[in-house]
Protein backbone atom coordinates (compact mmCIF):
# COMPACT_ATOMS: atom_id res chain seq x y z
CA UNK A 1 0.00 0.00 0.00
CA UNK A 2 1.15 3.52 -0.84
CA UNK A 3 2.79 5.06 2.24
CA UNK A 4 0.85 8.31 1.90
CA UNK A 5 -2.45 6.43 1.51
CA UNK A 6 -1.58 4.37 4.58
CA UNK A 7 -0.90 7.56 6.52
CA UNK A 8 -4.16 9.12 5.30
CA UNK A 9 -6.20 6.10 6.34
CA UNK A 10 -4.56 6.15 9.75
CA UNK A 11 -5.34 9.87 10.14
CA UNK A 12 -9.03 9.16 9.47
CA UNK A 13 -9.00 6.10 11.76
CA UNK A 14 -7.23 8.17 14.39
CA UNK A 15 -9.82 10.94 14.04
CA UNK A 16 -12.67 8.45 14.23
CA UNK A 17 -11.53 6.05 16.94
CA UNK A 18 -11.21 8.06 20.09
CA UNK A 19 -13.81 9.18 22.56
CA UNK A 20 -16.38 7.32 20.46
CA UNK A 21 -14.57 4.05 21.15
CA UNK A 22 -14.55 4.71 24.89
CA UNK A 23 -18.05 6.17 25.15
CA UNK A 24 -19.92 3.78 22.83
CA UNK A 25 -20.32 0.82 25.23
CA UNK A 26 -21.46 3.21 27.96
CA UNK A 27 -23.89 5.05 25.65
CA UNK A 28 -25.36 1.90 24.03
CA UNK A 29 -25.44 -0.38 27.09
CA UNK A 30 -29.19 0.11 27.54
CA UNK A 31 -29.99 -1.32 24.08
CA UNK A 32 -27.61 -4.25 24.51
CA UNK A 33 -24.92 -5.66 22.25
CA UNK A 34 -27.20 -6.89 19.43
CA UNK A 35 -29.05 -3.61 19.20
CA UNK A 36 -25.76 -1.72 19.20
CA UNK A 37 -24.61 -3.62 16.08
CA UNK A 38 -27.65 -2.46 14.11
CA UNK A 39 -27.23 1.10 15.34
CA UNK A 40 -23.54 1.16 14.41
CA UNK A 41 -24.04 -0.24 10.89
CA UNK A 42 -26.82 2.24 10.08
CA UNK A 43 -24.83 5.19 11.42
CA UNK A 44 -21.72 4.08 9.51
CA UNK A 45 -23.62 3.89 6.19
CA UNK A 46 -25.13 7.33 6.71
CA UNK A 47 -21.81 8.92 7.62
CA UNK A 48 -19.95 7.32 4.69
CA UNK A 49 -22.53 8.72 2.25
CA UNK A 50 -22.29 12.14 3.90
CA UNK A 51 -18.48 12.03 3.80
CA UNK A 52 -18.47 11.38 0.06
CA UNK A 53 -20.90 14.26 -0.47
CA UNK A 54 -18.60 16.48 1.57
CA UNK A 55 -15.65 15.35 -0.57
CA UNK A 56 -17.62 16.01 -3.77
CA UNK A 57 -18.35 19.62 -2.79
CA UNK A 58 -14.84 20.23 -1.47
CA UNK A 59 -13.25 19.02 -4.70
CA UNK A 60 -15.47 21.39 -6.71
CA UNK A 61 -13.88 24.37 -4.94
CA UNK A 62 -10.28 25.69 -4.81
CA UNK A 63 -7.65 23.90 -2.68
CA UNK A 64 -7.42 24.77 1.04
CA UNK A 65 -11.18 25.41 1.13
CA UNK A 66 -12.68 24.41 4.46
CA UNK A 67 -16.31 24.02 5.51
CA UNK A 68 -16.89 27.73 6.12
CA UNK A 69 -15.92 28.60 2.53
CA UNK A 70 -17.79 25.58 1.15
CA UNK A 71 -21.00 26.77 2.81
CA UNK A 72 -20.45 30.31 1.56
CA UNK A 73 -19.89 29.18 -2.04
CA UNK A 74 -22.98 26.95 -2.12
CA UNK A 75 -25.42 28.38 0.45
CA UNK A 76 -24.35 32.01 0.78
CA UNK A 77 -24.19 34.08 3.97
CA UNK A 78 -26.99 32.17 5.79
CA UNK A 79 -25.15 28.90 5.23
CA UNK A 80 -21.92 30.40 6.52
CA UNK A 81 -23.68 31.66 9.67
CA UNK A 82 -25.07 28.19 10.41
CA UNK A 83 -21.68 26.57 9.84
CA UNK A 84 -19.85 29.09 12.03
CA UNK A 85 -22.23 28.51 14.93
CA UNK A 86 -22.58 24.75 14.82
CA UNK A 87 -19.11 23.82 13.61
CA UNK A 88 -17.52 25.75 16.45
CA UNK A 89 -19.99 24.12 18.85
CA UNK A 90 -19.14 20.69 17.39
CA UNK A 91 -15.36 20.96 17.44
CA UNK A 92 -15.16 22.80 20.76
CA UNK A 93 -17.52 20.21 22.30
CA UNK A 94 -15.40 17.33 21.01
CA UNK A 95 -12.13 18.97 21.96
CA UNK A 96 -13.46 19.82 25.43
CA UNK A 97 -14.49 16.17 25.83
CA UNK A 98 -11.05 14.93 24.77
CA UNK A 99 -9.22 17.38 27.01
CA UNK A 100 -11.49 16.51 29.94
CA UNK A 101 -11.06 12.78 29.29
CA UNK A 102 -7.31 13.13 28.75
CA UNK A 103 -6.97 15.12 31.95
CA UNK A 104 -9.04 12.52 33.82
CA UNK A 105 -6.84 9.69 32.57
CA UNK A 106 -3.62 11.59 33.30
CA UNK A 107 -4.87 12.36 36.81
CA UNK A 108 -5.80 8.69 37.30
CA UNK A 109 -2.43 7.43 36.02
CA UNK A 110 -0.54 9.74 38.36
CA UNK A 111 -2.77 8.74 41.29
CA UNK A 112 -1.94 5.06 40.76
CA UNK A 113 1.71 6.06 41.31
CA UNK A 114 0.87 7.96 44.51
CA UNK A 115 1.06 11.44 42.93
CA UNK A 116 -1.96 13.68 43.61
CA UNK A 117 -1.88 15.84 40.49
CA UNK A 118 -4.64 18.52 40.45
CA UNK A 119 -7.18 17.91 37.71
CA UNK A 120 -6.72 21.40 36.23
CA UNK A 121 -2.96 20.84 35.96
CA UNK A 122 -3.56 17.43 34.34
CA UNK A 123 -5.73 19.15 31.71
CA UNK A 124 -3.08 21.78 30.96
CA UNK A 125 -0.23 19.24 30.75
CA UNK A 126 -2.22 16.98 28.40
CA UNK A 127 -3.14 19.90 26.13
CA UNK A 128 0.36 21.43 26.01
CA UNK A 129 2.03 18.08 25.34
CA UNK A 130 -0.05 17.10 22.33
CA UNK A 131 -1.00 20.62 21.28
CA UNK A 132 2.66 21.32 20.48
CA UNK A 133 2.60 18.48 17.92
CA UNK A 134 -0.43 20.09 16.21
CA UNK A 135 1.35 23.44 16.26
CA UNK A 136 4.16 21.92 14.18
CA UNK A 137 1.74 21.06 11.33
CA UNK A 138 0.04 18.16 9.56
CA UNK A 139 3.24 16.30 8.67
CA UNK A 140 4.26 16.18 12.34
CA UNK A 141 0.73 15.12 13.27
CA UNK A 142 0.89 12.38 10.61
CA UNK A 143 4.17 10.87 11.83
CA UNK A 144 3.29 11.09 15.53
CA UNK A 145 -0.17 9.72 14.75
CA UNK A 146 1.32 6.73 12.89
CA UNK A 147 3.35 5.72 15.93
CA UNK A 148 0.45 6.25 18.32
CA UNK A 149 -1.97 4.41 16.01
CA UNK A 150 0.30 1.37 15.86
CA UNK A 151 0.41 1.36 19.65
CA UNK A 152 -3.33 1.94 19.89
CA UNK A 153 -4.36 -0.80 17.47
CA UNK A 154 -1.84 -3.24 18.91
CA UNK A 155 -3.09 -2.65 22.47
CA UNK A 156 -6.69 -2.75 21.24
CA UNK A 157 -6.33 -6.20 19.65
CA UNK A 158 -4.45 -7.56 22.65
CA UNK A 159 -7.07 -6.13 24.99
CA UNK A 160 -9.97 -7.64 23.03
CA UNK A 161 -8.23 -11.04 22.81
CA UNK A 162 -7.58 -11.05 26.56
CA UNK A 163 -11.14 -9.98 27.42
CA UNK A 164 -13.10 -12.23 25.01
CA UNK A 165 -12.65 -15.46 27.06
CA UNK A 166 -14.45 -13.72 29.94
CA UNK A 167 -17.41 -12.54 27.84
CA UNK A 168 -20.75 -13.69 29.24
CA UNK A 169 -23.70 -14.45 26.97
CA UNK A 170 -25.93 -13.28 29.80
CA UNK A 171 -24.31 -9.84 29.84
CA UNK A 172 -24.50 -9.63 26.02
CA UNK A 173 -28.24 -10.21 26.33
CA UNK A 174 -28.67 -7.32 28.77
CA UNK A 175 -30.46 -4.20 27.62
CA UNK A 176 -33.68 -3.70 25.69
CA UNK A 177 -34.06 -2.97 21.98
CA UNK A 178 -36.70 -0.32 22.70
CA UNK A 179 -33.89 2.00 23.86
CA UNK A 180 -32.33 2.08 20.38
CA UNK A 181 -33.77 5.58 19.89
CA UNK A 182 -32.06 6.88 23.03
CA UNK A 183 -30.70 10.38 22.20
CA UNK A 184 -27.42 9.63 24.00
CA UNK A 185 -26.87 6.39 22.06
CA UNK A 186 -27.73 7.84 18.64
CA UNK A 187 -25.77 11.05 19.17
CA UNK A 188 -22.59 9.28 20.25
CA UNK A 189 -22.94 6.56 17.57
CA UNK A 190 -23.19 9.22 14.84
CA UNK A 191 -20.33 11.17 16.39
CA UNK A 192 -18.20 8.00 16.48
CA UNK A 193 -17.97 8.06 12.68
CA UNK A 194 -17.24 11.76 12.34
CA UNK A 195 -14.05 12.25 10.38
CA UNK A 196 -15.04 14.33 7.35
CA UNK A 197 -13.68 17.54 8.91
CA UNK A 198 -10.16 16.29 8.14
CA UNK A 199 -10.95 15.84 4.41
CA UNK A 200 -9.80 19.37 3.39
CA UNK A 201 -6.44 18.76 5.08
CA UNK A 202 -6.13 15.34 3.40
CA UNK A 203 -6.95 16.84 0.01
CA UNK A 204 -3.81 18.98 0.33
CA UNK A 205 -1.84 16.03 1.69
CA UNK A 206 -2.85 13.81 -1.28
CA UNK A 207 -2.21 16.55 -3.88
CA UNK A 208 -5.78 16.39 -5.27
CA UNK A 209 -5.62 12.61 -5.92
CA UNK A 210 -9.36 11.76 -5.93
CA UNK A 211 -8.91 7.98 -6.03
CA UNK A 212 -6.65 8.01 -2.97
CA UNK A 213 -9.04 10.35 -1.15
CA UNK A 214 -12.00 8.05 -1.76
CA UNK A 215 -10.07 4.99 -0.62
CA UNK A 216 -8.84 6.78 2.49
CA UNK A 217 -12.38 7.92 3.41
CA UNK A 218 -13.96 4.49 2.84
CA UNK A 219 -11.38 2.31 4.55
CA UNK A 220 -10.69 4.91 7.21
CA UNK A 221 -14.33 4.64 8.34
CA UNK A 222 -14.84 0.90 7.69
CA UNK A 223 -12.02 -0.13 10.03
CA UNK A 224 -13.59 1.69 13.01
CA UNK A 225 -16.95 -0.04 12.38
CA UNK A 226 -15.43 -3.49 12.96
CA UNK A 227 -13.38 -2.18 15.87
CA UNK A 228 -16.47 -0.72 17.54
CA UNK A 229 -18.44 -3.94 17.22
CA UNK A 230 -15.63 -6.03 18.74
CA UNK A 231 -15.10 -3.45 21.48
CA UNK A 232 -18.81 -3.41 22.37
CA UNK A 233 -18.76 -7.20 22.59
CA UNK A 234 -15.74 -7.16 24.90
CA UNK A 235 -16.99 -4.43 27.25
CA UNK A 236 -20.71 -5.21 27.33
CA UNK A 237 -19.89 -8.90 27.70
CA UNK A 238 -17.92 -8.52 30.95
CA UNK A 239 -19.33 -5.44 32.72
CA UNK A 240 -22.96 -5.83 33.87
CA UNK A 241 -25.57 -3.24 32.98
CA UNK A 242 -26.83 -2.75 36.53
CA UNK A 243 -25.30 -2.64 39.99
CA UNK A 244 -22.19 -1.07 41.47
CA UNK A 245 -19.59 -0.27 38.77
CA UNK A 246 -22.21 -1.23 36.17
CA UNK A 247 -22.56 0.48 32.80
CA UNK A 248 -25.51 2.61 33.89
CA UNK A 249 -23.55 3.94 36.85
CA UNK A 250 -20.57 4.73 34.61
CA UNK A 251 -22.85 6.62 32.19
CA UNK A 252 -23.77 9.10 34.92
CA UNK A 253 -20.24 9.36 36.36
CA UNK A 254 -18.13 12.52 36.11
CA UNK A 255 -15.06 10.33 35.44
CA UNK A 256 -16.32 7.71 32.95
CA UNK A 257 -12.93 6.83 31.43
CA UNK A 258 -11.14 6.05 34.67
CA UNK A 259 -14.32 4.37 36.01
CA UNK A 260 -14.42 2.14 32.93
CA UNK A 261 -10.82 1.04 33.54
CA UNK A 262 -11.61 0.40 37.20
CA UNK A 263 -14.73 -1.60 36.27
CA UNK A 264 -12.66 -3.81 33.94
CA UNK A 265 -10.09 -4.29 36.69
CA UNK A 266 -12.82 -5.20 39.19
CA UNK A 267 -14.62 -7.59 36.82
CA UNK A 268 -11.62 -9.46 35.44
CA UNK A 269 -8.95 -9.12 38.13
CA UNK A 270 -6.26 -9.41 35.46
CA UNK A 271 -3.18 -7.18 35.82
CA UNK A 272 -2.38 -7.44 32.11
CA UNK A 273 -5.87 -6.20 31.20
CA UNK A 274 -5.56 -3.28 33.61
CA UNK A 275 -2.22 -2.16 32.15
CA UNK A 276 -3.45 -2.47 28.56
CA UNK A 277 -6.72 -0.68 29.35
CA UNK A 278 -4.83 2.29 30.83
CA UNK A 279 -2.49 2.40 27.82
CA UNK A 280 -5.28 2.02 25.27
CA UNK A 281 -7.62 4.65 26.72
CA UNK A 282 -4.75 7.12 27.00
CA UNK A 283 -3.71 6.68 23.36
CA UNK A 284 -7.34 6.93 22.20
CA UNK A 285 -7.49 10.39 23.68
CA UNK A 286 -4.14 11.42 22.19
CA UNK A 287 -4.77 10.33 18.58
CA UNK A 288 -8.20 11.89 18.28
CA UNK A 289 -7.03 15.02 20.08
CA UNK A 290 -4.34 15.47 17.42
CA UNK A 291 -6.72 15.13 14.48
CA UNK A 292 -9.58 17.19 15.93
CA UNK A 293 -7.19 19.96 16.99
CA UNK A 294 -5.74 20.04 13.47
CA UNK A 295 -9.25 20.27 11.99
CA UNK A 296 -10.30 23.08 14.33
CA UNK A 297 -7.12 25.09 13.69
CA UNK A 298 -7.58 24.73 9.90
CA UNK A 299 -11.24 25.76 10.23
CA UNK A 300 -10.36 28.86 12.27
CA UNK A 301 -7.56 29.76 9.85
CA UNK A 302 -9.98 29.51 6.91
CA UNK A 303 -12.84 31.31 8.65
CA UNK A 304 -10.75 34.12 10.13
CA UNK A 305 -8.55 34.38 7.01
CA UNK A 306 -5.43 34.17 9.18
CA UNK A 307 -2.46 32.16 7.88
CA UNK A 308 -0.85 29.75 10.31
CA UNK A 309 2.50 31.51 10.21
CA UNK A 310 4.32 33.60 12.80
CA UNK A 311 1.94 35.65 14.95
CA UNK A 312 -0.99 34.19 13.03
CA UNK A 313 -0.03 30.74 14.35
CA UNK A 314 -0.15 32.04 17.93
CA UNK A 315 -3.60 33.61 17.36
CA UNK A 316 -5.05 30.48 15.73
CA UNK A 317 -3.75 28.03 18.32
CA UNK A 318 -4.76 30.25 21.23
CA UNK A 319 -8.29 30.29 19.80
CA UNK A 320 -8.09 26.52 19.28
CA UNK A 321 -7.05 25.45 22.79
CA UNK A 322 -7.96 28.11 25.37
CA UNK A 323 -11.79 27.76 25.23
CA UNK A 324 -11.86 23.94 25.59
CA UNK A 325 -9.25 24.07 28.38
CA UNK A 326 -11.50 26.44 30.35
CA UNK A 327 -14.56 24.24 29.70
CA UNK A 328 -12.70 21.11 30.83
CA UNK A 329 -11.38 22.79 33.98
CA UNK A 330 -14.69 24.32 35.09
CA UNK A 331 -16.95 21.52 33.84
CA UNK A 332 -15.21 18.20 34.64
CA UNK A 333 -18.25 16.21 33.40
CA UNK A 334 -17.49 17.49 29.88
CA UNK A 335 -16.59 14.05 28.52
CA UNK A 336 -20.07 12.49 28.08
CA UNK A 337 -21.87 15.86 28.13
CA UNK A 338 -19.64 17.32 25.42
CA UNK A 339 -20.05 14.28 23.21
CA UNK A 340 -23.85 14.39 23.45
CA UNK A 341 -23.97 18.02 22.30
CA UNK A 342 -21.36 17.29 19.63
CA UNK A 343 -23.58 14.47 18.36
CA UNK A 344 -26.48 16.88 17.89
CA UNK A 345 -24.22 19.26 15.97
CA UNK A 346 -23.19 16.33 13.77
CA UNK A 347 -26.74 15.91 12.45
CA UNK A 348 -26.65 19.51 11.24
CA UNK A 349 -23.08 19.80 10.00
CA UNK A 350 -22.11 16.29 8.97
CA UNK A 351 -25.40 15.05 7.44
CA UNK A 352 -27.76 17.96 6.71
CA UNK A 353 -25.17 20.45 5.44
CA UNK A 354 -23.24 18.14 3.04
CA UNK A 355 -26.53 17.05 1.46
CA UNK A 356 -27.75 20.64 1.17
CA UNK A 357 -24.44 21.88 -0.24
CA UNK A 358 -24.35 19.02 -2.75
CA UNK A 359 -27.93 19.85 -3.79
CA UNK A 360 -27.01 23.47 -4.44
CA UNK A 361 -23.79 22.48 -6.22
CA UNK A 362 -25.60 20.05 -8.53
CA UNK A 363 -29.04 21.57 -9.05
CA UNK A 364 -28.85 25.18 -7.81
CA UNK A 365 -29.00 28.27 -9.95
CA UNK A 366 -25.92 28.64 -12.11
CA UNK A 367 -25.49 24.98 -12.95
CA UNK A 368 -23.45 22.16 -11.48
CA UNK A 369 -20.41 22.91 -9.36
CA UNK A 370 -19.38 19.26 -9.09
CA UNK A 371 -16.17 18.17 -10.73
CA UNK A 372 -16.73 16.26 -13.94
CA UNK A 373 -16.08 12.57 -13.37
CA UNK A 374 -16.67 12.59 -9.61
CA UNK A 375 -20.12 12.55 -8.13
CA UNK A 376 -21.57 10.15 -5.58
CA UNK A 377 -24.50 8.06 -6.85
CA UNK A 378 -28.04 8.11 -5.53
CA UNK A 379 -29.14 11.36 -7.13
CA UNK A 380 -31.87 13.45 -5.52
CA UNK A 381 -33.31 10.45 -3.65
CA UNK A 382 -30.15 10.07 -1.54
CA UNK A 383 -29.97 13.79 -0.81
CA UNK A 384 -33.64 14.02 0.19
CA UNK A 385 -33.30 10.91 2.39
CA UNK A 386 -30.30 12.36 4.24
CA UNK A 387 -31.99 15.76 4.65
CA UNK A 388 -35.14 14.16 6.09
CA UNK A 389 -33.17 11.87 8.39
CA UNK A 390 -31.05 14.73 9.73
CA UNK A 391 -34.11 16.93 10.29
CA UNK A 392 -36.00 14.21 12.17
CA UNK A 393 -32.99 13.33 14.31
CA UNK A 394 -32.28 16.96 15.15
CA UNK A 395 -35.86 17.44 16.36
CA UNK A 396 -35.85 14.18 18.26
CA UNK A 397 -32.42 14.78 19.76
CA UNK A 398 -33.17 18.30 20.96
CA UNK A 399 -36.52 17.15 22.34
CA UNK A 400 -34.86 14.26 24.20
CA UNK A 401 -32.20 16.47 25.76
CA UNK A 402 -34.72 19.10 26.87
CA UNK A 403 -37.12 16.56 28.40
Amino acid sequence: MNSRLFGGILLIVGTTIGAGMLALPVATAQIGFWGSILLLVVCWAIMVASSFLFLEVNLALPPNTNLISMAGATLGKPGQAVVWAFYLLLLYSILSAYISGGGDLLHYLFSTQGVDLPFALSVVIFTCLFGFVVYLGIRSVDYVNRGLMLGKMGSYFLLVVLILPFVSKTHLGDGEFKHIMSPTGINIAILSFTSMMIIPSLRTYFNEDVKMLRKAVFFGTLIPLFCYIAWDMAILGVIPLHGESGMQQILHSSNPNSDLVQALTSSLKQDSVTVLAKFFTSICMATSFLSISLCLSDFLSDGLKVEKRGLGNVVIFSATFLPPILIAVYYPQAFIGGLKYAGLSCFILMIFMPAMMAWRARYGQGGSLALEGYQIGGGKLLLIGLLLFATLMMGYGFGGMLS
